[in-house]
């Protein structure tokens, strides 16, 4: 099982079946405000289609394909961080988040996905992480922006959002760029 200890508030854990109610109650009250960024709502309508949603992660963290991590804060499940797919070829990952609307603006995300960033240079090694947020998203690129990655371009029409296309703005950072 992995665990990775944030700071004192927060940790991430592998996303596990008995959190599948605690997720799907969060995505369910919380849908309004992920839909908008978020292309995986509308597949996401019962307990069961989270059950499947942390099978299939799980599935993928045993063949080291990705890294979906329950975030806990405060010893309650509030979201959703991790690695949505590793490229070992080329020592680099992908991040990606979500937040229950009730927890935002404490700082949650931004602590998780820096300590995502550092495990990954420290621990697996990789020498690129990538985050990619819509354009238009701009407290996801925050996240990006104050944690220092640089933005190194957009991504036009990127990802079908219900009815429309939206591009991407894609953010990198480097191992030797890191301060942790």
């Amino acid at each position: 099982m992995f665990v990775h200890v944030v700071d004192e508030e927060i940790y991430l854990k592998l996303v596990d079946q008995n959190d599948a109610v605690r997720l799907f109650q969060l995505t369910d009250r919380s849908r309004c405000h992920l839909r908008q960024w978020l292309p995986w709502l509308d597949d996401t309508n019962s307990v069961n289609d989270t059950r499947y949603y942390i099978r299939e992660s799980r599935d993928s963290f045993a063949r080291h394909r990705s890294l979906n991590t329950a975030i806990v804060y405060k010893d309650k499940i509030v979201g959703v961080a991790g690695f949505n797919e590793f490229d070992w070829n080329n020592r680099s990952g992908s991040i990606g988040y979500w937040l229950d609307k009730h927890y935002t603006g404490k700082g949650i995300i931004i602590r998780s996905v820096g300590a995502l960033t550092n495990f990954a240079f420290t621990e697996l090694k990789l020498n690129r992480v990538e985050i990619r947020a819509a354009k238009e998203n701009l407290k996801s690129r925050a996240i990006a922006e104050k944690l220092g990655f640089r933005m190194e371009g957009c991504i036009r029409e990127a990802e079908w959002l219900y009815d429309h296309f939206v591009d991407h703005a894609v953010y990198g950072m480097l191992a030797r760029e890191w301060n942790g």
